[in-house]
């Protein structure tokens, strides 16, 4: 049984997903994850052949939030000790992941990727997404959170599942299916007292014709900023 799994949540991601999965293939190290949010152009039709890759197939999109609660489960279930959460678009860097199995082996219950600590890189990003994710998410995370964080909505992090047996993370919200359980989950590891530190990522974007992300400028953007809101005025716990 390994300690660790690989969780990455797809939805159409095309040749994108095919060469996530070429990369993070270290099978020694752990196993792979993948919740197919009801994908329809059978990107993942063709798997390794072989490989510990488990697919969970929803018949319908429900949202990024919803596929990460289903990726904790069924770490919790399996027996997993930890998770690291993957983007399914190929932004994310294999190489990257002895840094986040480092941090747990110290004793860190959520290590967060940064692209903007000292060694992270973040490519050919476009400059309203570097504003957005490099100063203003961080600094209203940061004020609200109580801990000085730089990268705030990178989804490349570890988790350990033995926090899912905490009363006080409810991660099966209802307001939490779409992009809101990310910083939610970030937010209240934080405030509840585990080890949480940053670790540099890179999160290289894609060329502009293959699409930099599914989120949507405005819904998208709110549903990340959301939390934040309803968390440091008390109206969610």
């Amino acid at each position: 049984m390994k300690k660790y799994l690989v969780g990455i949540c797809s939805y159409n991601e095309g040749e994108k997903i095919k060469r996530t999965l070429q990369r993070f293939s270290d099978y020694s190290c752990y196993d792979v994850l993948i919740i197919d949010d009801g994908s329809t152009d059978g990107s993942l039709d063709d798997l390794p052949a072989g490989a510990p890759v488990e697919v969970i197939r929803n018949d319908f999109p429900h949202g990024a939030g919803y596929g990460t609660r289903q990726v904790m489960a069924y770490g919790k279930e399996k027996g997993y000790e930890s998770v690291i959460f993957v983007s399914g678009n190929d932004k994310d860097r294999a190489e990257d992941v002895g840094k986040f199995i480092n941090a747990m082996e110290e004793g860190y219950d959520l290590v967060q990727g940064s692209r903007y600590l000292k060694g992270g890189k973040y490519g050919a990003m476009p400059v309203y997404r570097q504003v957005a994710t490099r100063l203003i998410h961080p600094w209203l995370f940061s004020l609200i959170s109580g801990m000085k964080i730089t990268d705030s909505t990178n989804g490349f992090r570890s988790v350990r599942f033995s926090m899912m047996d905490d009363e006080r993370l409810d991660l099966n919200q209802k307001w939490l299916d779409q992009y809101e359980l990310e910083p939610y989950l970030f937010y209240k590891a934080i405030k509840l007292g585990y080890k949480v530190k940053e670790v540099p990522v890179s999160k290289i974007y894609p060329p502009k014709a293959q699409g930099y992300t599914k989120m949507k400028p405005f819904s998208g953007w709110w549903s990340i900023l959301r939390p934040l809101v309803y968390l440091g005025l008390g109206i969610k716990k």
